[in-house]
């Protein structure tokens, strides 16, 4: 399994940016997909990742009502459509996806045995 991430960059606050992760076959063999970041410093937290057989998707509350994460099956991609962006949100963003996750697992990225590599996002003041 292979998950290519794309699409970070510099952006000011208050700007978008949206966030492309491409998996090497069906997204639906996963039981959770999403995203994580990590900012020099502090651990990977999530983002934010759904449900890959249903539209259930879960947030972190930093990101609520800013972040979208959405997918095309057809595609096997995810995507994170990032609006009004903080300083706060800069950090490395990895997609991730879970086989083995179920329930609140989704929550703990050690769960997660597939990891992009990586796009870096930095949100100017």
């Amino acid at each position: 399994v292979q998950l290519q991430a794309s699409g970070g960059g510099l952006v000011q606050a208050g700007g978008s940016l949206r966030l492309s992760c491409a998996a090497s076959g069906s997204i639906f063999r996963f039981s959770f997909i999403g995203w994580f970041r990590q900012a020099p410093g502090n651990e990977r937290e999530l983002v934010a990742v759904l449900s890959s057989g249903s539209t259930n998707s879960n947030y972190a509350d930093s990101v609520k009502g800013r972040f979208t994460i959405s997918k095309d099956g057809a595609k096997n991609t995810v995507y994170l459509q990032m609006n009004n962006l903080k300083p706060e949100d800069t950090a490395v963003y990895y997609c991730a996806a879970s086989i083995t996750a179920y329930g609140f697992e989704y929550q703990t990225p050690s769960k997660y045995a597939y990891w992009g590599q990586g796009t870096l996002v930095t949100v100017s003041s």
